[in-house]
């Protein structure tokens, strides 16, 4: 199932600039998710962050990576109308930095459901090579 950021709008409650997905290629409804962020030139961080070497901040890739794992929950059934929260960030590692023109393909993956606490497992790729793996902890209400 491919979702484009209208649809993605209407699962998800963030908007400009906080809207960290583009699309959403794969979907496994309450397991698994793939989304795309294409990293511009023109987002409103690299004005302020490494102005002189845009350089994508690493909290808002990990958004990124919450973002497309809230979407494989929230279009599950049981859990419309409900919203996914941060609730922790664990074992974060970023191993390159993410710049304009870099198209972030972004993997989440629920490991952990008990109750409305979860952990999923976030990989962010350019191509091939990892930019960041880290496990999300949340809560839905």
């Amino acid at each position: 199932m491919v979702l484009n950021s209208n649809q993605i709008q209407s699962i998800l409650p963030h908007r400009y600039p906080f809207l960290m997905v583009d699309r959403i290629d794969e979907l496994e409804v309450g397991k698994r998710a793939v989304g795309v962020k294409c990293v511009s030139v023109d987002e409103p961080y690299f004005i302020g962050h490494f102005p002189e070497e845009h350089v994508m901040p690493g909290v808002l890739i990990i958004e990124a990576l919450a973002q497309v794992g809230a979407v494989a929950l929230l279009v599950a059934e049981a859990n419309k109308g409900k919203t996914a929260y941060f609730a922790g960030i664990r074992s974060a590692k970023f191993r390159r930095k993410v710049i304009p023109g870099d198209t972030l393909i972004l993997e989440s993956e629920l490991i952990k459901l008990r109750g409305v606490f979860g952990i999923s497992k976030g990989i962010a790729k350019v191509g091939d090579e990892i930019v960041c793996v880290c496990e999300i902890i949340f809560t839905l209400a």
